[in-house]
């Protein structure tokens, strides 16, 4: 069986790469955009005929969710033309394609942790582009996965875990938006997830939803974080009118994971408990994939 991971060297790119290493009947192929650019169809038909994948899960995407705003197409070409492409090249070859996607599909207007069946609303243009990507993977494939998923740090990449702690190091006093609720995925556990759908060899396919439980708010976040990290800076909670950002966030998006547990015997880690791995100022422990 043949794996290929497109936005190999983004953060769920690099975490796919460290939760592999223990699958040995599973060939994957990590391909970053200089081999495999989501936005040059041909690209992907070269790597395709290559490689001859069996399942493709693609990390590839355009994340920068305020540039978005005055980069939209280039948000447009990553998300949706990127997506398009994917989805056309899985059909013509008949590989099957796990796709990636957002809680920023939902407009935050809930109090309940939103299902796969809740209408959709994006607000701003990253949240459009990544709903009208889902949309190009529901319309050319009929075996396909969409994944939504929320929040994600980890060890790689840029994330808001990784700029609290240099940020905490660096200042004596910050303020973090506390009225915006949703859970903190660490990327390690969603590869681990997205591997095992693969394993399964169900074809449970649809659109689900998986980030690790409970919730919490950027401030409860980045409060967690410091903790584990022995930082002592003083966090201020304040609300999303005095941090005014060019797009616009949900105030609540939890997810529902009961369908992707059931359908996947998946046991999903609490968010606190699959952040405690993670005193990056301890240069002695290894946060663990």
């Amino acid at each position: 069986m043949k794996v290929l991971v497109t936005g190999a060297n983004g953060q769920l790119g690099q975490a796919l790469k460290a939760a592999s290493k223990p699958y040995k009947d599973v060939n994957f192929y990590f391909a970053g955009s200089a081999e495999a650019d989501v936005t040059d169809k041909q690209s992907l038909q070269r790597i395709f005929k290559k490689e001859e994948p069996l399942y493709c899960i693609n990390a590839a995407a355009y994340t920068a969710v305020d540039k978005a705003e005055s980069e939209q197409d280039k948000a447009i070409a990553i998300n949706v033309t990127g997506a398009k492409n994917l989805a056309e090249v899985c059909a013509e070859t008949g590989c099957i394609l796990l796709h990636i996607s957002t809680d920023f599909v939902f407009d935050g207007t809930k109090s309940t942790p939103y299902n796969e069946e809740d209408m959709v609303n994006p607000q701003g243009v990253y949240a459009q582009t990544k709903r009208d990507g889902e949309i190009e993977v529901e319309k050319i494939l009929i075996e396909h996965y969409i994944i939504r998923t929320s929040w994600i740090y980890s060890e790689f990449g840029n994330s808001f875990m990784k700029t609290m702690i240099r940020l905490g190091n660096e200042r004596e006093m910050l303020s973090i938006v506390d009225d915006q609720h949703g859970t903190p995925t660490n990327a390690n556990d969603l590869a681990h997830a997205l591997i095992k759908i693969i394993l399964s060899g169900k074809q449970a396919f649809g659109t689900y939803h998986y980030s690790n439980e409970g919730k919490t708010t950027w401030y409860g976040f980045a409060k967690k974080i410091f903790e584990i990290n022995n930082i002592a800076v003083k966090a201020l909670p304040i609300v999303t009118a005095q941090y005014p950002t060019p797009a616009k966030r949900p105030a609540y998006s939890v997810l529902d994971k009961t369908k992707i547990k059931s359908a996947f015997n998946l046991d999903i880690k609490d968010w606190e408990e699959a952040l405690e791995p993670y005193n990056l100022n301890d240069k002695s422990v290894e946060p663990q994939a």
